[in-house]
């Protein structure tokens, strides 16, 4: 069953975002060694439940958080969620070493995102 594996934080001020988080709650982050500016966010030890995330510096006004469903087929999922009345707004795309992502809106508009784990995506 496809699960919430990571969240993804948009923020105006990246430095003013890490030091709240860091303050707050004990988050830590590390900056992603990537293409864009991204911070990967550590919540708690690994062996306790919930998940981990990503900081990233806002794309659009008005944007707000995003959780990633990682799924077994990216566009086998990206097909289900067109034929149920969804709309993918960001189209598959690589993240290197990483695997392929797509965004997309539900039915209720909200924006969600999907993640096919591939080392070998580039």
């Amino acid at each position: 069953m496809p699960r919430v594996i990571h969240f993804e934080l948009p923020a105006d001020d990246p430095t003013r975002a890490v030091a709240f988080y860091e303050g707050v709650f004990g988050w830590s982050f590390q900056r992603w060694d990537g293409p864009m500016d991204y911070w990967l966010v550590t919540t708690g030890p690994g062996e306790q439940p919930g998940i981990d995330g990503g900081l990233m510096r806002r794309q659009q006004p008005g944007a707000s958080p995003v959780n990633v469903i990682d799924v077994a087929s990216l566009d086998q999922t990206v097909t289900a969620i067109e034929r149920a009345g969804g709309r993918v707004v960001v189209p598959r795309m690589a993240v290197q070493g990483i695997g392929w992502v797509a965004y997309f809106l539900d039915t209720e508009q909200n924006m969600l995102g999907l993640m096919q784990p591939d080392p070998a995506a580039a």
